[in-house]
């Protein structure tokens, strides 16, 4: 009667833990854009205080919702995806047979996808260096009041 129990709380517990996870990470993530505001917010308050001209704002302040992963991730991705498909159609084959290792196709083609677009985006880039991705040397506009 106990191992039937635990069989049944095992994949009870891995769902609301699964979702436990996801929405902590939703609700760290909204805290840290709230207090990263509040901090631009005060800075601004401070200098408008004192005087002095308000300093610029970061570009990608606002622009979080609809981000663009770089190129260079694709790339990460596309390898991994590719190497998963494989690996289960191998593992898959091995154990079972051919039309049930075919399901292995479905992350393939996602990592083919993911390298396709890296390689695209890598001729789309400007000559004179890669793209910005994410580094500490980032594009900054001025707000005027």
């Amino acid at each position: 009667m106990l191992t039937q129990t635990l069989a049944l709380m095992i994949p009870i517990i891995a769902v609301v833990l699964g979702i436990g996870l996801a929405m902590l990470a939703v609700y760290l993530e909204y805290r840290k854009r709230k207090d990263v505001f509040a901090l631009y917010h005060q800075e601004r308050m401070a200098a408008i205080e004192k005087g002095i001209d308000l300093p610029a704002l970061p570009d990608d302040l606002f622009e979080k919702a609809g981000r663009v992963s770089p190129p260079r991730r694709h790339l990460l991705k596309g390898l991994m995806w590719l190497f998963i498909g494989l690996g289960a159609m191998i593992a898959v084959y091995a154990v079972v047979d051919l039309p049930h290792a075919l399901f292995g196709l479905i992350p393939v083609g996602i990592g083919l996808a993911h390298l396709i677009y890296y390689f695209v985006e890598a001729k789309h880039e400007s000559p004179s260096g890669p793209a910005n991705t994410g580094s500490a040397t980032s594009t900054v506009r001025e707000v005027r009041v």
